[in-house]
């Protein structure tokens, strides 16, 4: 495979735009949810919000992001990765898991030691260091879900 690199939104402002537009087609959640939580993350010395890709020379191969509450109930569990994707024909190449890798180390180093996420998945988040937490209620739906936790060293 040819070198993909890593990306912190924040550090490359002019791919605000298609940084927003690739993660709405992915989630469908609306294009100016994500565009104001990009200018947050661009614009604040914050931690939170934060948005990262993988990106393979101009084309963004995976993403995620880091929110404070990814719509569920256990608000207390903050913050959360979100929007986890790696587009098909770059799945099983480890890059969800440098993205994680990436995304831990970067919060490490702003001082956030715990992170969560919420996911279906039942082995897959494991194999990067994260534990299984608890079961939490996501907004709007009756099944539960799994909360998983990550614990920066």
């Amino acid at each position: 495979m040819r070198e993909y690199k890593m990306v912190k939104v924040q550090e490359q402002p002019l791919l605000r735009d298609k940084v927003a537009n690739w993660f709405h087609e992915k989630w469908k959640v609306p294009v100016e949810a994500y565009l104001e939580s990009i200018d947050i993350c661009i614009k604040s010395e914050n931690s939170i919000p934060q948005w990262y890709v993988a990106m393979l020379e101009d084309e963004i191969i995976g993403g995620l992001g880091i929110i404070e509450n990814d719509f569920h109930d256990r608000k207390d569990l903050t913050p959360n990765i979100c929007a986890v994707y790696v587009e098909a024909e770059y799945r099983c190449q480890g890059i969800a898991g440098k993205l994680l890798e990436f995304t831990c180390e970067d919060m490490n180093k702003k001082n956030i030691k715990t992170l969560y996420l919420i996911t279906h998945h039942t082995s897959f988040y494991e194999r990067y260091g994260w534990e299984f937490l608890c079961m939490v209620h996501p907004d709007g739906e009756e099944e539960q879900t799994r909360m998983y936790i990550h614990r920066n060293r």
